[in-house]
């Protein structure tokens, strides 16, 4: 690292740092997910993030000098010949599904049946190997044809190991797995290059709320709100054994880059999926804890409160002071202002809509507006709500040009 690099790689560490720690930085730091936005800045598709890296890191890496961000989210993205190899069918990704030029999608679904819960509870592991994964991967539908997993002590089922089916899922999983390590070797050491031009990043992932987990990758949003009512003992089980599972996935967490902030989006939380009375009940207690044991494994854990959780502020009081980035996307702003103001750092809450398609003084005026209401004694990241894939460029450059000119505080 050069050292012009190296001093201002520090000074905007610092002033994140000092912003997220509930001190008062020289300016308010500003911050972005870049997402899918540099293939836009960059004129190549989303569809490179999956099939080409070497291509998209030179975009990234060229949108992140040109708009000079105090720190920035990174996130990569998996291969897509491996997604093509075991058939992913939880993931749409771009020139699979979508569109070459859109973001990925999450598709989900019921992979686990109201009915299944005891297996969930009693039998993770046998669940997992013969139900699940054959429900999310073409590839590993032949785990269905195995027999109960406590049932083959000492035995092993050669002669369906021996079927072209399982024959085809060993050689291809072989080949993803080599295909896997090679895409982990081009992806990983991204931070660490633009550590070394002086651009702090974060996107480790940290983890979901464990109710979230059941919501999204098992019972589809449809049958965990249904479960809360048909199912509740049995969901709240589930729920305290996703928390212990991933209390242990933390301790081998390996966040890129050195600021070491892991990201945790919030799915179901929010106002509207359920009510105040559930929220304490289902979500809550599981997500405290989660957020609990990131911080005691010293990480910063970056919250993406996605959607409105206005109504769910003085919960966040729970949370220790001074260690919790919480990005803000349609709550009441100057309520979150109001509620946790010395208290937990606040990111956000610049609309993407605005950037997509307001004029830069409109942008510039809101961006203003933040700086003087939530930026007020510190503890402020400017930061858009949600993704920018598709923002005007003169827009977001301007996110960034008003708050370096404007957010110094005195």
């Amino acid at each position: 690292m050069s050292k012009l690099a190296d001093e201002l790689y520090r000074e905007r560490l610092k002033r994140v740092t000092d912003a997220i720690e509930l001190r008062v930085p020289d300016r308010v730091p500003v911050s972005t997910p870049f997402g899918y936005f540099p293939a836009k800045y960059c004129g190549i598709l989303a569809h490179d993030a999956f099939y080409d890296y070497p291509k998209w890191k030179q975009a990234y890496k060229k949108t992140v000098i040109d708009y000079e961000p105090d720190m920035f989210r990174l996130v990569t993205n998996e291969s897509g010949q491996v997604l093509e190899a075991v058939i992913s069918k939880q993931t749409l990704w771009p020139g699979h599904g979508v569109p070459e030029t859109s973001a990925q999608q999450f598709v989900e679904g019921e992979y686990m049946t109201a009915d299944e819960y005891d297996m969930f509870l009693n039998n993770r592991a046998d669940f997992i190997i013969r139900h699940y994964l054959p429900r999310v991967y073409g590839l590993f539908e032949p785990l269905a044809n195995l027999p109960p997993l406590n049932t083959q002590t000492g035995v092993i089922p050669y002669h369906l190991l021996a079927t072209p089916e399982f024959s085809n899922l060993l050689t291809t999983l072989v080949t993803a797995s080599k295909q896997t390590m090679k895409w982990r070797a081009e992806t990983g050491t991204f931070a660490a290059e633009m550590d070394e031009l002086g651009y702090p990043s974060y996107g480790g992932f940290a983890g979901l709320a464990p109710f979230d987990m059941i919501s999204d990758n098992f019972r589809g949003m449809r049958g965990a709100m249904l479960d809360m009512y048909r199912n509740p003992d049995k969901l709240l089980e589930a729920c305290d054994i996703l928390l212990q599972q991933q209390a242990q996935m933390i301790k081998a967490l390996n966040i890129p880059g050195k600021t070491k902030i892991g990201f945790i989006p919030l799915h179901r939380g929010a106002d509207g999926f359920m009510s105040g009375k559930q929220f304490e009940t289902f979500y809550w207690p599981t997500l405290k804890q989660h957020i609990n044991n990131v911080i005691d494994a010293g990480i910063t854990p970056c919250v993406f409160f996605e959607g409105d959780y206005t109504s769910r502020l003085e919960y966040l009081l729970e949370l220790p002071k001074g260690k919790v980035l919480g990005q803000f996307d349609s709550s009441d702003i100057v309520k979150v202002k109001d509620v946790l103001k010395n208290h937990m750092c606040i990111m956000g809450n610049v609309p993407p809509s605005l950037l997509q398609t307001g004029s830069t003084e409109d942008v510039k005026d809101y961006c203003k507006w933040l700086i003087d209401v939530v930026g007020k004694d510190g503890g402020f990241i400017m930061s858009p709500r949600s993704a920018i894939d598709e923002v005007k460029p003169e827009n977001l450059k301007m996110m960034f040009d008003i708050t370096k000119e404007y957010g110094v505080y005195n």
